[in-house]
């Protein structure tokens, strides 16, 4: 709870009060490795904040699982087109650790914003974050290679390497497992050269 008060005391603060309702308002939930937080085909109606581990978000395309993105810890998850437009989801997320997240759903966040309008900012910072993880990945695959995003990726989440298994790496990276074995030995040869 400590971190999700940090995080949000970044964008506005809060009173003693405030945080109480906000402690009322979200849910604790373990998830083990590997278990599906939120399945493609649903309305999201629920907005995630993970406190520890990690979260992959992978879309299904003709039966292969094709990473967007890790989440780690103090980062918002949400289906932001599901939720917003209260459409069936395209997107899945999963633990890829045993992950601890804090869940606010849409009824709760309602009641909040009813009794302390400033709670909006938790809403527009997930949504803020889903779009620019998404304008960030984005960009990196019109404007860079494989090697590029996988350098990328080792400079700005190298502990991912540690946390997430090699072939999500991989798919997140567009490449093989094979491809991203070479673009390693390629990386380390350069830097060791």
């Amino acid at each position: 709870m400590d971190r999700l008060i940090e995080n949000i005391k970044l964008y506005t603060s809060f009173n003693e009060k405030e945080i109480q309702l906000l402690q009322n308002a979200v849910e604790k939930k373990i998830y083990h490795k590997n278990e599906i937080i939120f399945k493609e085909g649903k309305i999201s109606d629920e907005i995630y904040f993970i406190t520890k581990g990690c979260v992959r978000l992978f879309y299904n395309v003709e039966g292969n699982d094709k990473t967007a993105f890790f989440y780690t810890e103090g980062q918002f998850v949400c289906a932001g087109e599901s939720y917003t437009f209260n459409i069936p989801a395209i997107e899945n997320y999963q633990a890829v650790e045993e992950t601890e997240i804090f869940v606010f759903t849409r009824t709760k966040i309602n009641i909040l914003l009813k009794e302390i309008p400033k709670f909006e900012v938790i809403a527009r910072i997930a949504t803020e974050n889903e779009l620019i993880t998404c304008q960030k990945v984005i960009a990196s695959f019109v404007t860079k290679s494989a090697e590029q995003r996988y350098i990328d990726l080792l400079d700005t989440q190298g502990e991912l390497f540690q946390r997430v298994p090699q072939q999500y790496i991989a798919s997140f990276l567009g490449v093989s497992p094979e491809t991203l074995s070479r673009i390693k030995a390629r990386v380390f040869n350069k830097k060791h050269s």
